[in-house]
């Protein structure tokens, strides 16, 4: 298996890991504490970044750019950024204006955002210069 087969199949599982973290922090913020469901998405994506990372440094990819652990987390989170901007973007568009429950509009986001995370992840942070 190639290094970018190998590093996709660990990322992605960390990442269904992730999501299923993310997923639950959301379900319960909303539904258990009543939060209004974009915020609730804000901090239960922030949660899932926490476990993708700590799988993307330990077991997925083999090379990592920055040395200072700090300095690359931030990247990291930045990164992350742009993909909670795009999931809260895709859950409102899903939720407000098409009328789908939010936690289908979250499995629906969560697809897009993997793919530019793991991009642009794998491309600045894990792969050789």
């Amino acid at each position: 298996m190639s290094t970018l087969g190998r590093e996709s199949l660990v990322y992605s599982a960390g990442a269904a890991t992730a999501f299923a973290a993310d997923f639950l922090v959301l379900g319960l913020l909303v539904e258990v504490f009543g939060w209004q469901y974009l915020l609730a998405a804000t901090l239960s994506f922030l949660v899932g970044t926490a476990v993708v990372y700590w799988v993307s440094v330990r077991h997925a990819f083999a090379v990592r750019r920055v040395t200072d652990r700090r300095a690359e987390f931030g990247y990291f989170a930045t990164i992350g950024g742009i993909g909670v901007l795009l999931n809260l973007a895709l859950m409102y568009v899903l939720v407000d204006l098409a009328g789908i429950h939010y936690l289908w509009a979250k499995v629906v986001s969560a697809g897009f955002t993997f793919v530019t995370n793991f991009s642009l992840r794998r491309w600045f942070l894990f792969s050789p210069r």
